[in-house]
């Protein structure tokens, strides 16, 4: 009998951490339902794979800061108005290397196993963070950013190791998590990115006198970054367990007749446990195309955003920003992730088990698109700020300008949360087996670094050009978030011809089919 994913209806016994949540199964081939708690989470393993996933977000977000600062101090930018183009090619050259290898990296989990490719992506982070922090021109900055490109394979790994150790119960909590994870670290990273970067400037009493973050400015907070790299590290080597089942070999069958045809019975049974892996063209279906479109649009406006963002919060509101400095450019990106931990954890499994991973993916689109549209306007504030508060440190209108920014921000990261959950989830329900997850999530993140080529290429150069001329609405600053609300828009266009089909976790119904228990194996 093939099991069906259990259809999730969800009611709470009190508590607001998720954890009493009951979930009723109903089995599409009995009629009579059952109901059972979620399989506990094995935080034993997921303690370890969640402090290795930290180290990238956080080494990733900590130059969102303070990049419109560093590419200025290169001086290669010939007027402020053209720092977005250099900062988009530095977040475009990570991008660049890691589409070229994040499929190898993939695949070659599936033949070595999970954890030595995340030992060797982690090695590599630590590394680049180094030669970011010491860069002293921007063909340095570029090169250390091409580097971690080229070992940032591990976000691939890791959502197959999430797939191999839960079930249909707990794996939308356990997905949620990654994300989760991403965000934390996102957080910390643009925290310590505004906190910490150019110290003897910052803190003359504590570095003012340091002849090293003198000559490397951008030094201490990638030194920080690196602390959680080598935690992860070191965690990941004593505590990560490797979760890769590698199928016996098969045996060859003796030269009686009778020995050959029981070998040959038990060797059926081997190969049934042990599903092939299928080639690329069998795997790429029309569901499974039509998901990695709306996964790629969706990445080109998100990267888009997230580099511009900065950007936009530190250019001269009379340009269309909002005229930040590295501080609080820092704290803003920080302050609206601390919602995360509610819609992640308790928000998000919830919201997936009533209304399924596609429907929260489409969610999640149409709450971006209003947060795209009205973000521009905050610069009509920061303008008016800068007139009426010359000397003055706050004001009523700064008061209003930070509410809404924040609650904007919050509406992005609910926005965000829903979707690149829920894609993670769709990724890994659309593998046929567990022998295609590494291949799954491989092309999944070959698309999202693809795009990541290009968004943020693309929202330096739109950028750029917005605000050396002086085109009228919605052709000025509003222009490159205009373009990120219509990709948004034809995105869910896509998303709503997406079958209810791939909320089923199809690898888990070729294993329930074909089920061998390992223990019986010889």
């Amino acid at each position: 009998m093939v099991a069906q994913r259990p259809n999730y209806n969800t009611s709470s016994s009190g508590g607001g951490n998720g954890s009493d949540d009951v979930v009723t199964v109903v089995n599409s081939e009995e009629p009579d339902s059952a109901e059972f708690k979620e399989t506990p989470l094995p935080w034993d393993k997921l303690g370890a794979l969640m402090a290795v996933r930290l180290s990238e977000p956080v080494n990733f977000s900590l130059i969102l800061p303070f990049v419109y600062q560093m590419v200025r101090d290169f001086g290669v930018a010939e007027s402020p108005k053209d720092i977005a183009f250099y900062a988009g090619m530095l977040f475009s050259a990570f991008s660049v290397f890691q589409t070229m290898t994040v499929m190898y990296w993939g695949r070659l989990s599936d033949r070595i196993g999970r954890k030595p490719v995340i030992m060797i992506g982690l090695a590599g982070n630590l590394i680049s963070s180094i030669l970011f922090g010491t860069s002293k021109t921007f063909k340095a900055a570029l090169f250390a950013r091409s580097f971690n490109g080229l070992m940032a394979g591990n976000v691939a790994v890791i959502k197959s190791v999430v797939a191999e150790i839960s079930d249909d119960t707990n794996r939308p909590r356990m997905m949620a998590l990654l994300p989760l994870m991403w965000n934390v670290g996102s957080f910390a990273g643009t925290a310590v990115g505004g906190l910490f970067a150019d110290p003897v400037t910052q803190y003359p009493s504590l570095f003012g006198n340091s002849k090293l973050f003198k000559e490397f400015p951008y030094l201490l907070p990638c030194l920080i970054g690196c602390f959680t790299t080598a935690a992860g590290l070191l965690i990941g080597l004593f505590r990560l367990e490797e979760t890769l089942v590698r199928s016996p070999p098969r045996r060859k069958p003796l030269s009686a007749s009778s020995s050959a045809a029981t070998l040959d019975s038990e060797n059926t049974s081997l190969v049934s446990s042990a599903p092939r892996q299928r080639t690329a063209r069998e795997l790429l279906t029309p569901t499974v195309i039509s998901v990695m479109a709306t996964n790629v649009i969706i990445c080109v406006s998100i990267s888009m955003a997230e580099q511009a963002y900065p950007i936009f919060a530190a250019t001269d509101p009379i340009d269309g920003g909002l005229g930040f400095d590295t501080r609080s450019v820092g704290f803003s990106m920080a302050i609206a992730s601390i919602a995360v931990l509610y819609i992640q954890l308790i928000a998000y499994p919830r919201l997936e088990r009533k209304h399924g991973a596609l429907k929260c993916y489409q969610n999640g689109q149409k709450i971006m698109i209003p947060f795209y549209l009205a973000l521009p306007f905050l610069s009509l504030l920061a303008a008016r700020i800068a007139e009426e508060t010359v000397g003055a440190p706050f004001s009523f209108t700064s008061g209003v300008l930070w509410t809404l920014l924040i609650f904007l921000l919050l509406v992005r990261v609910t926005g965000t949360v829903l979707m690149f959950t829920s894609i993670n989830l769709l990724t890994v329900n659309m593998a046929p087996t567990r022998a295609d997850l590494g291949f799954m999530n491989g092309a999944q993140q070959l698309a999202m670094s693809a795009t990541r080529i290009v968004g943020p290429v693309l929202s330096g150069i739109i950028w750029s050009w917005s605000i050396k001329h002086s085109f009228p609405f919605p052709f000025d600053a509003h222009l490159l978030w205009n373009i990120c609300a219509l990709l948004t828009i034809y995105a869910l266009h896509i998303s709503n011809r997406i079958p209810d089909s791939v909320n089923t976790f199809e690898a888990g119904k070729a294993v329930d089919s074909n089920r061998v228990d390992p223990d019986d194996q010889v």
